[in-house]
């Protein structure tokens, strides 16, 4: 039978604990103050990790796991803020007119998401690219992007197209490119449990999609590190 509990024991145990915590307390990036509804949010995750770790066997009073559920809840809401963001507000605040016309490739962007399937971590590079038509966006606007679709519970497939079409429908270019090369951690850590194993995906409109050399002028540059 589950056991009844209630928020206030696991907050009370938390505050009671934090002190005798001198290690492994690195979470100052979550000291932000929440409002209400935040509150209520970490109080709800808090309280499913609570009975996550007596459904695995452990005991979640004891000191080395009195601080988790907070910790855990505070961890998934920042891997996971990019529900409340929108990616195609931010290209729009960084759009340029220019007559530039040649390639503008972005590589090597640091990508770090969580598979929706089994909520285990995969990570990697993206490439993006795209020809402007008119239009370019600061260069920073593109890897902040990748960083809003990436910080949702995705698949990597998905992931792709969503990078590839929020580009193309602020700046209208003639053309996008994304590829991302990325491993994940459900079949690292379990399942087939391939170390090695690297999963690319490529999603492409315009240009890339109709102009075989501008395709592989694309693959050639992300090819060269």
């Amino acid at each position: 039978m589950k056991q009844e509990k209630t928020v206030s024991p696991i907050v009370e145990n938390n505050r009671s604990a934090e002190s005798r915590l001198s290690q492994c307390d690195l979470d100052e990036c979550f000291d932000e103050a929440c409002d209400h509804q935040e509150e209520e949010r970490l109080s709800l995750m808090g309280n499913a990790v609570y009975s996550l770790l007596q459904g695995i066997g452990e005991d979640p009073e004891r000191e080395g796991l009195l601080m988790t559920p907070e910790r855990v809840a505070k961890s998934l809401r920042f891997l996971t803020k990019g529900y409340e963001q929108d990616p195609e507000e931010l290209l729009m605040k960084a759009l340029f007119t220019e007559s530039y016309d040649e390639m503008v490739l972005v590589k090597d962007i640091d990508l770090y998401s969580m598979c929706e399937h089994h909520m285990l971590p995969f990570f990697g590079k993206a490439h993006v690219a795209y020809i402007p038509d008119g239009k370019i966006v600061g260069l920073s606007k593109i890897p902040r992007v990748v960083e809003v679709f990436a910080r949702r519970l995705q698949v990597q497939e998905r992931l792709t197209q969503q990078i590839r079409d929020a580009i193309q429908n602020v700046l209208n270019p003639r053309g996008v490119a994304v590829v991302i090369e990325a491993t994940h951690m459900c079949m690292v850590m379990r399942g087939v449990e391939k170390q090695n194993s690297v999963t690319t995906t490529s999603a492409m409109s315009g240009d890339f999609m109709t102009s075989q050399s501008t395709r592989s002028e694309f693959l050639r540059l992300i090819g060269s590190h």
